[in-house]
């Protein structure tokens, strides 16, 4: 019986409703002492909730004294909830997706070397479009399988490969100076969008003093900053690889004046 009462105040009916109805299944006709007796609540309480119950249709009362109430059957009580949640559930699926004026899409922080791989391959796996990475090649290897089988599915994957990076698919920009940026930063950086819907970016490190850390969202502006970021560090390696001798003549070696200007003299990050 308790189950029942459950169930019943699960589709909106409250415990005292949920007592009586099962009461007048029991026996009906009955009067709202017999229902009290039966239900076990206070009489006052009983004739309070066939009210209720009669406002809401669930219950009919006859026009003679002493008055008495009949229940509606169970098919017919299960029959008007269905149509009425399925109605409602129409409704919010409908509707819902369109209350977005203020809703921002969450930025989440990933730790740990595994949890920041399997997120990677996650979004990877998502992908139906396009793909922009950058990544050191010994993380590479981690996530190569997921983005060969994305190439496969015909994907357009991009990649800025660090550290004599090497892969048999995709187009790859190679950066030079990994290693030399890897000790500047204390870590290995690693950025990716994919479909410009989905992105993260973040610091893979083997120091045991810090954690590796991701940041993972799928706010669309904050995804279209991580590609431009990748977009950008493609342009400037075809540009070094096509003309080294005139960037050295203008900039210095290793475009010295250019990271001067930009970043003043005694800028820390001297690297990239």
């Amino acid at each position: 019986m308790d189950e029942l009462i459950e169930n019943l105040k699960e589709i909106g009916l409250n415990s005292y409703e949920a007592k009586v109805y099962l009461a007048l299944l029991k026996k009906y006709p009955a009067t709202g002492y017999d229902v009290s007796k039966r239900a076990d609540i206070p009489q006052s309480r009983a004739y309070d909730t066939l009210k209720s119950l009669e406002a809401a249709h669930i219950v009919t009362a006859s026009n003679a004294k002493p008055v008495t109430y009949v229940p509606i059957k169970p098919k017919e009580l299960t029959k008007r909830y269905k149509r009425k949640i399925t109605s409602t559930l129409d409704f919010l699926e409908k509707k819902l997706p369109n209350v977005k004026d203020n809703y921002t899409e969450p930025i989440m922080s990933i730790t740990g070397n595994n949890s920041i791989f399997k997120k990677v391959i996650e979004i990877i796996n998502s992908a139906s479009k396009e793909i922009f990475i950058e990544i050191w090649s010994q993380e590479f290897k981690y996530i190569e399988p997921a983005l060969f089988e994305a190439y496969n599915r015909g994907l357009d994957i991009k990649i800025v490969g660090y550290d004599n990076f090497k892969s048999n698919f995709g187009t790859v920009f190679p950066h030079t100076g990994g290693r030399e940026i890897e000790h500047s930063l204390g870590g290995k950086l690693i950025y990716l969008a994919a479909d410009n819907t989905e992105g993260c970016f973040g610091k893979i490190t083997s120091s045991k003093n810090y954690e590796s850390e991701l940041i993972w969202t799928k706010n669309k502006d904050i995804v279209f900053l991580i590609k431009e970021f990748i977009v950008h560090d493609m342009y400037l390696i075809d540009i070094a690889e096509k003309f080294p001798e005139q960037l050295k003549y203008f900039y210095g070696a290793g475009m010295k004046r250019l990271k001067d200007k930009v970043l003043g003299a005694g800028g820390f990050y001297k690297l990239h």
